[in-house]
């Protein structure tokens, strides 16, 4: 029987700076003119739920993928190699240490299948991004789940003494659902740890919206480690999610090794131009994160002034805990309109809240209260 894996039913299987003071309005969000960004929702359904972006892709990819569909009778072979292309000069790589898949969810996949098999584990945190889990267990392989530390980081002495040689260790990092960091310091001291048969792999879909001091991305360390795989998205701050284009960045073995599980021509043609006019847009890019603090921060006040604890966050989300489980509440606001993310059985209590927009986060303010009083 065939397991089809999405996010949509994960569940079933398993503060801003004083710069951004002068964006915040009453209540939560932003700006009215940086509300103005988002395009329509599709319906009344206010989606607070997949960490998307909720204000679309930058006019450049709009563009070109507007402009790609003359051509969409043609396989996207050539079109592949420029975007491979432009990511390898984005990143200073040779294109021979970078892959394309179907969002970053297919490197994952394509990681499972690479690095698994005959009795290797796949260690991961507890609560993190299930995707690698999940395709692990969908052919056979173990998984070992490592708690998080108290402050909510990767405890990575841990992971690394449960993973036997020959295994993969999985680290998202914006780590999902939490939205912590764990500090570069320590993620360096692990690579330098793990033997070479061990392989890596980091999860970066969150990269752009990090802005503490203490995160970087291990992307240029991918040359001092051939055991290192870094997996990125344009699923996110991008705005891409629904057109799907992922990439991984790793020493020339390992991408060999990911190519032979690469499906054929695994993006359309429309994916690979958005990607490449969207590197090229670092203006939308800024704006977007600086707006997603804005807002995120003005949210999180709103519910700290209320009594709860939100985690600090390093992403386009946040984790709430409620105190009380969260699966009801989810039910009980969506039944209002508003869609937040799953639960996680580690932290039965918390709710993931996507950052949506000005209007969106009302929204949101209004039901939660309802629902919570």
């Amino acid at each position: 029987m065939r397991l089809r894996l999405t996010r949509r039913n994960f569940l079933a299987t398993c503060t801003t700076a004083a710069a951004g003071a002068s964006l915040l309005t009453p209540g939560i969000g932003t700006s009215r003119a940086d509300a103005s960004l988002p395009l329509g929702a599709p319906d009344d359904l206010i989606q607070l739920n997949s960490n998307e972006n909720p204000y679309g892709l930058t006019p450049k990819a709009k563009e070109a993928m507007t402009q790609s569909a003359s051509i969409a009778s043609r396989y996207p072979d050539g079109q592949e190699d420029e975007t491979r292309g432009a990511i390898a000069r984005h990143h200073g790589v040779p294109t021979a240490r970078l892959v394309l898949g179907c969002g970053s969810s297919d490197i994952l996949r394509m990681a499972d299948a690479a690095f698994l098999g005959s009795g290797k584990n796949v260690v991961a945190a507890e609560p993190t991004f299930e995707a690698v889990l999940l395709h692990a267990n969908a052919v056979g392989d173990k998984a070992v789940l490592v708690p998080l530390t108290s402050d909510h980081r990767h405890d990575l002495p841990r992971m690394l003494a449960a993973a036997p040689a020959g295994g993969l260790i999985y680290v998202c990092n914006p780590n999902n659902p939490t939205a912590t960091v764990t500090p570069k310091a320590e993620v360096r001291d692990f690579l330098a740890r793990v033997p070479r048969a061990t392989m890596v792999l980091i999860d970066e879909a969150y990269y752009h919206y990090a802005e503490s001091a203490d995160y970087e991305s291990v992307i240029p360390l991918v040359r001092e480690h051939p055991n290192l795989v870094v997996a990125r998205t344009f699923s996110k701050i991008y705005g891409m999610a629904g057109v799907r284009c992922g990439y991984a960045v790793a020493a020339a073995p390992a991408i060999e090794r990911l190519h032979r599980h690469q499906a054929f021509n695994n993006l359309n043609i429309l994916a690979v131009a958005g990607a490449r006019e969207s590197l090229k847009d670092a203006g939308h890019v800024a704006r977007v994160r600086r707006i997603n603090q804005a807002v995120r921060g003005a949210a999180v006040a709103e519910l700290e002034g209320m009594g709860y604890r939100v985690l600090p966050s390093q992403a386009n989300f946040f984790l709430v805990d409620l105190r009380r489980p969260a699966a009801p509440v989810i039910a009980a606001l969506r039944d209002r309109g508003v869609a937040v993310g799953r639960p996680f059985a580690a932290v039965p209590t918390s709710l993931r809240v996507t950052v949506g927009t000005t209007d969106q986060m009302r929204a949101f303010g209004a039901a939660f209260r309802t629902v919570m009083a």
